[in-house]
């Protein structure tokens, strides 16, 4: 077989150069024309193939997980705002995970800590795709290294991505049949003081470059600055849900910004469930039994 494909390109450069020989250089010429920019525009196709930017577009942030002290005390605190516990993981008889809704497509992910050791606090953030493995492609084309789609414990699909600083960010598609899906239209307390996260704040050690990366490498918007002196980033596709980018210092806490449609409403809810307040013109500040922030900002009716 090797000595017929040696024969046969032989054989093919034989009749090329019998074809140059035979025709005319004006005739050469015209070939030439014709099928070199054919090939010239083919490998300039190939070559700027970009990553197509709506595959790179998140459909919301699905929910912030926090590692909790005490899992009870975090729950009931949780529960006087209005928000209930869908369902939880358990191991071993304790449970491992608490799914505490805002509404259908958001949660607060609560685990409590394990080890004295473990950080009490902000673990990740979580954004929802329409399409996680396109999602998931198009970082890879932009030479970033997230780990395979996998189905998660409750049976979404998700995968997770190092980004700046090693902090872990996950992104998730609901899927039918799921503890999530299954879950629609049940949990939604009547007096919950907010039904949507608008935000998350994200610490840092290095402020600029985690807003480069998003900036660059996950292709975040500017977004517009729900509280003031700080860096605001939008989600692709969805600008009105937003990141945070917080500098990172000692007694630093987590942000998680709920929109109201109301404001004065709102602080009347949290002043009959006997929570201290901190007010501004343009937002109400509580914290939890952790000391994480919960701010109330005036958004727009849905």
């Amino acid at each position: 077989m090797a000595t017929n494909r040696l024969h046969t390109s032989f054989s093919f450069r034989i009749h090329l150069d019998a074809l140059a020989v035979a025709l005319p250089a004006l005739v050469l010429a015209t070939v030439y024309a014709i099928f070199t920019p054919v090939c010239a525009e083919q490998a300039a196709s190939e070559a700027a193939a970009p990553t197509p930017l709506a595959a790179m577009n998140l459909a919301g942030i699905a929910h912030a997980a926090i590692r909790v002290a005490d899992l009870d005390k975090s729950r009931d605190f949780y529960a006087k705002l209005g928000y209930q516990e869908a369902f939880n993981m358990n191991q071993g008889g304790k449970t491992t995970q608490s799914f505490v809704k805002i509404n259908d497509l958001q949660f607060l992910e609560l685990y409590p800590r394990r080890q004295p050791s473990d950080a009490i606090g902000f673990m990740h953030v979580c954004f929802e795709s329409a399409d996680v493995q396109a999602l998931h492609d198009a970082y890879v084309a932009r030479g970033l290294t997230p780990i395979a789609v996998r189905k998660a414990a409750a049976g979404n699909l998700l995968f997770t991505l190092a980004g700046p600083e090693k902090q872990n960010i996950e992104y998730t598609q609901y899927m039918p049949g799921t503890r999530h899906t299954n879950d629609k239209g049940l949990h939604l307390g009547a007096n919950r003081v907010s039904e949507q996260i608008v935000a998350v704040g994200v610490e840092m050690q290095d402020p600029a470059a985690a807003v480069s990366f998003y900036k660059d490498k996950l292709a975040f918007g500017t977004g517009a600055a729900l509280t003031p002196g700080q860096t605001w980033l939008g989600l692709p596709g969805l600008p009105s849900k937003e990141i945070e980018v917080v500098q990172h210092a000692p007694g630093t806490v987590l942000q998680i910004l709920f929109g109201v449609s109301d404001l004065r409403q709102a602080a009347a809810k949290l002043k009959a469930l006997k929570i201290p307040v901190e007010k501004s013109k343009s937002m109400l500040s509580i914290h939890d039994p952790d000391g994480n922030q919960l701010i109330f900002v005036k958004v727009k009716a849905a």
